[in-house]
């Protein structure tokens, strides 16, 4: 802290400005103390894809910033983070696809809704982009039999393999195979490091494959043309995957906050925060790639907050 004194230089003048950069500074302290106070500390989920990390990062960040104390701790999404939610070890999640599945939860007043991120997902089976311009009509879900003998692998049994999406994501594979009568056979990847690894390779390689994806993710950057594979099937009639039919496509999903109501009637910054955060795919893709990359999450998180200073100031309030 500066103070220009210009010409004067009294004994008293040094002692008034003195006493002012004390004042300012003890100030400036109990400020900074009485905001860690009024935060408190709060639990956030963390989920396994990096879209979801580069999101929860940046809020964490942010709120650190601002004098919260922040927990966050891996789990498996839905049901185990809501029950963690209600018991109290969890207070947000900050990316949610799950189209309602949090109801019951909501209903004993354990979760409250926090309103949408920003981020507008979009699940689906995919084709190697090379396949696209060789087979065109491969992307219309009625010739996927026509089809079906290039997907054959070891483990397909003598019919496509289908890479489903790894436990714990929302995925109707087996419906949808079943109820389009397509001859597939569900394979679960385990992972989706093992999905990226088959689309790769597919496209570098030239072979066939088959896949669950999502976006926003930024393997859409790095293989050219894959968001233009998507397999289009009938036009998405539901939003809770334990009800659909498997006739018809994924829906396209505006991402979801949830907090628990001890945090949304706490008064804290955080839940501010919380509550304000929206962001795009794109702002969620470069965080993303730059942790894949590499980079450690806070430091990703800390490089986009740095650049984006109105929109972070906008979640403050």
């Amino acid at each position: 802290m500066k103070f220009s004194l210009g010409r004067r230089s009294a004994a008293a003048s040094l002692i008034v400005v003195g006493a002012l950069v004390l004042a300012s500074c003890s100030s400036s302290v109990n400020d900074n103390a009485s905001k860690a106070s009024d935060c408190g500390t709060w639990g956030m989920a963390m989920h396994a894809w990096n879209g979801y990390t580069a999101s929860a990062q940046v809020v964490a960040e942010v709120a650190r910033a601002n004098g919260c104390t922040i927990t966050q701790t891996t789990l498996e999404e839905a049901g185990v983070t809501y029950d963690a939610m209600e018991a109290g070890s969890i207070d947000v999640i900050i990316e949610d696809w799950g189209g309602g599945r949090w109801k019951e939860w909501v209903d004993r007043g354990a979760i409250v809704e926090a309103g949408a991120n920003g981020n507008v997902g979009l699940i689906g089976m995919y084709v190697a982009p090379w396949m696209v311009a060789k087979y065109p009509d491969i992307l219309d879900s009625a010739n996927l039999n026509k089809y079906a003998a290039l997907f054959k692998t070891a483990d397909s049994g003598g019919k496509g393999a289908w890479y489903e999406g790894p436990p714990g994501y929302t995925t109707i594979g087996e419906k949808m195979i079943s109820a389009n009568k397509l001859n597939f056979k569900a394979i679960s990847t385990g992972s989706e490091a093992a999905l990226v690894d088959v689309l790769t390779k597919a496209e570098a390689n030239k072979t066939a494959a088959l896949a669950y994806f999502y976006t926003p993710g930024t393997l859409f950057i790095k293989i050219p043309g894959l968001e233009q594979s998507r397999i289009k099937f009938p036009a998405n009639d539901w939003t809770d995957a334990a009800k659909a039919s498997g006739l018809t496509d994924y829906p396209e999903t505006a991402l979801q906050k949830l907090m628990t109501k001890k945090l949304m009637d706490s008064g804290s910054i955080f839940s501010t925060i919380v509550m304000n955060f929206s962001w795009t795919n794109a702002d969620q893709n470069s965080v993303a790639a730059d942790i894949e990359g590499g980079m450690e999450p806070a430091a990703a998180a800390q490089k986009w907050i740095d650049a984006n200073p109105d929109t972070v100031k906008a979640w403050l309030g």
